[in-house]
C-alpha cells in the first residue's frame, strides 16, 4: 500500500543520529541517493530506495519544503515491524539513549490483541513511532550456541 512515509525534522543531523540508532535493532538501515548531492542535502531515509526510486519502501525525514518549522500531527504515528520482543526493547532503549521520549514502555497490549507486543516513542522532533512484534504470546527463547567440546 505504501511506497514511503515522510516526516518533518528541524535538525536533520540530530534526527539522522536518532534514527540510525533507533532503527538498527529492527534491521532497518539508511537508504537513498548520494547524500552529498545538493538534491539530497535536506532529506535522509531508511529502508529501500533503489533504481532511482523505482523500488522504494522507505521512511524519510526532511526539512519542510515550505521553509516553515517542522510540526507533528496529534494522532499521527508510524508503526514499524519488529521480529522479536528483544528488538522492541532495543528499539525503545536506543530511542531513550538518543534523545527520544517514551510514550509507552515495551510490553504486551492484550486490549489490541493477545500477541501485540509494542513500545512507543517520540523522536527529538516529536514524531511518534512504534515498534510492534506480532505472532508470540510469550517471550521468545534464543538458544545459546553450544560451546562445549567433545573430549
Amino acid at each position: 500500500m505504501f511506497t514511503y512515509i515522510m516526516l518533518g525534522s528541524s535538525d536533520l543531523k540530530r534526527s539522522a543520529g536518532f534514527y540510525d540508532h533507533t532503527l538498527a535493532p529492527l534491521g532497518i538501515a539508511r537508504c537513498g541517493g548520494p547524500q552529498d548531492e545538493a538534491e539530497w542535502e535536506d532529506i535522509v531515509g531508511w529502508g529501500v530506495y533503489e533504481q532511482n526510486g523505482a523500488s522504494e519502501l522507505a521512511l524519510w525525514l526532511c526539512r519542510p519544503f515550505d521553509g516553515r518549522a517542522a510540526t507533528v500531527g496529534n494522532g499521527t504515528m508510524v508503526a514499524l515491524k519488529a521480529d522479536s520482543w528483544a528488538a522492541v526493547r532495543e528499539f525503545h532503549r536506543a530511542a531513550m539513549d538518543n534523545g527520544g521520549i517514551s510514550e509507552g514502555e515495551p510490553g504486551l497490549r492484550p486490549h489490541y490483541a493477545d500477541d501485540f507486543f509494542v513500545a512507543y516513542v517520540r523522536d527529538p522532533d516529536g514524531n511518534k513511532l512504534a515498534a510492534v512484534c506480532r505472532g508470540f504470546t510469550e517471550e521468545q527463547v534464543v538458544a545459546a550456541a553450544n560451546t562445549s567440546q567433545a573430549p
